[in-house]
């Protein structure tokens, strides 16, 4: 590959993964075409990519980026999975599909510039993405909210029975009178 087109790619990488922080760092080696193709039309439903990219150019792609760790995990053959919501979106999607293909493994992954092992960044499957976590945030911030609210309105509640029920019985009496 001549010395142009190597800078053309470099410079068109370095646009696409400039203004990501996240990126999950899969092997693809031993999955069959069909495979492959049905594996990114999955992806590319869930608006997730991903790139099969030569090391020595994402390395210079990403050099001076918040990615610019993702080196310490680039070895042997290499994708770049990039894209969802989150990098948990695209984390849980890889984890159902190495279900399906056994030879898809994960080797690493880079969160807001941190840099997470094999068994770490298979862990990011399981966590909650950030709308989940949202919406925990403002159910948990509700929660002492409706409570004193409930402690508030139970005692008002509580005389209101009281005092229709003492009503009642009045009406009762004088009826009877």
């Amino acid at each position: 590959m001549s010395k142009p087109l190597k800078n053309l790619i470099t410079n068109e990488l370095k646009a696409r993964y400039a203004e990501l922080d996240s990126v999950l760092v899969v092997n693809p080696i031993g999955i069959g075409a069909n495979d492959t193709v049905e594996l990114r039309r999955g992806l590319r439903e869930k608006k997730i990519r991903m790139e099969v990219v030569k090391n020595s150019m994402l390395k210079r792609a990403v050099d001076g980026t918040t990615l610019e760790i993702v080196s310490g995990i680039l070895e042997g053959p290499c994708a770049v999975v990039s894209g969802g919501d989150s990098i948990v979106d695209a984390a849980r999607e890889i984890a159902e599909w190495s279900k399906k293909l056994p030879t898809l493994e994960v080797r690493g992954a880079v969160v807001e510039g941190q840099l997470l092992d094999k068994q770490a960044a298979k862990e990011l499957a399981k966590m909650p993405t950030r709308p989940e976590l949202m919406g925990q945030v403002v159910t948990l911030a509700q929660s002492p909210g409706s409570r004193l609210a409930g402690a508030i309105t139970s005692p008002a509640a509580k005389i209101a029975g009281c005092i229709k029920a003492l009503q009642e019985k009045l009406e009762q009496q004088s009826e009877a009178a």
